[in-house]
């Protein structure tokens, strides 16, 4: 199944992060295939003041379900100092499964798409350079028309930080 992954942190050695989730993907059999550029960007719904985030997403192929693929999502966090507790902490590393090829699921532990995809900028604008006429099989409409939705209404600041070969160059 293709998936769309999105990668972020905002503590410590925030590149380094993003590269070991790559990694961690990779020694778990899960072929990434793709990365966007990476994006510097101001958290959004923080609880109190943050570190900006650093922000990518991946696109990987892999036969695991999306569940199994969540457990490894987790595993990778927690293997990067990933703590969690309060929500839109702070964090080392952050992962989460956008799409899975057009699978809708909703659960108290994995809903997909991700439910806040089409609001966040920071999520819209690297995957929309790696699909954007790919159509979000809840809203029905593409990456592209979410994205140009999205920045007229956000207050976001996203900005280039680094090339998607910095990624996909472990």
């Amino acid at each position: 199944m293709r998936y769309f992954l999105g990668i972020g942190s905002n503590v410590g050695e925030r590149l380094g992060y993003l590269r070991a989730a790559v990694g961690g993907l990779a020694a778990r059999g899960v072929a990434v295939t793709r990365g966007s550029c990476v994006y510097e960007t101001t958290p959004v719904d923080a609880p109190c003041a943050q570190m900006n985030y650093l922000n990518a997403v991946v696109e990987c192929e892999c036969g695991h379900a999306p569940h199994e693929l969540l457990g490894m999502l987790h595993e990778i966090e927690r293997e990067n100092g990933r703590e969690r507790g309060v929500r839109n902490a702070a964090r080392t590393l952050d992962m989460d499964i956008l799409l899975a090829g057009d699978a809708r699921l909703a659960g108290a532990e994995l809903t997909v798409p991700h439910p806040r995809l089409h609001e966040r900028l920071f999520v819209l604008t690297p995957l929309r350079e790696l699909a954007p006429a790919v159509v979000h099989p809840v809203l029905e409409r593409t990456i592209e028309a979410l994205y140009h939705a999205c920045r007229t209404a956000s207050t976001e600041c996203v900005r280039l930080f680094a090339p998607h070969y910095v990624l996909l160059s472990c």
